[in-house]
């Protein structure tokens, strides 16, 4: 594995370790807030970004590599309000994608077809997460200013069974 395809791929199993730290502390922001579907919603989105971090790690052990991981950044823990929040977790979203989209492109430059085809998944779970987290910031965004909407948006995020999207 080259060089510069090694360390990129660390460095993503930090990145996503922090999507999964900010996401776990969006989820202690919507406790606080007494929303305990977006709560949810949040805590198994920080899970699966969890197993995205472990897939990355275990591409790399499998690969002969024992990863140097980085340090993660604190993430943000207060918002101003719902909108505000699923706003960030989108933005955070759309940088993820583009962190994926260089790791292709290292992956072409440098001939690595195993991790472009690691990467190809990735591709694809991105514009899931992005059209999930964009949509709820959308219906967000719709009813704002309208409590007994974000009760029953609220209620909506909480039935959220495990893994809901293409993995």
């Amino acid at each position: 594995m080259h060089e510069d395809v090694r360390a990129a791929l660390e460095q993503q199993v930090g990145n996503e370790f922090h999507a999964a730290h900010t996401y776990l502390s969006m989820s202690g922001y919507f406790e606080k807030q007494n929303l305990p579907g977006f709560a949810s919603w949040m805590r198994a989105q920080s899970e699966e970004e969890i197993e995205h971090a472990m897939k990355l790690f275990d591409f790399l052990v499998d690969r002969g590599v024992a990863p140097e991981l980085p340090g993660i950044a604190k993430p943000h823990h207060a918002f101003d309000g719902p909108v505000a929040a699923f706003a960030e977790a989108f933005a955070h979203e759309q940088g993820v994608t583009q962190q994926i989209h260089r790791l292709y492109e290292l992956s072409l430059e440098h001939k690595d077809y195993t991790a472009q085809v690691l990467l190809q998944w990735f591709i694809s779970e991105q514009l899931e997460e992005e059209k999930l987290t964009g949509g709820i910031l959308e219906r967000l965004k719709m009813v704002e200013g309208s409590k007994s909407a974000l009760l029953i948006l609220d209620a909506e995020l909480g039935s959220r069974q495990g893994d809901e999207h293409a993995h």
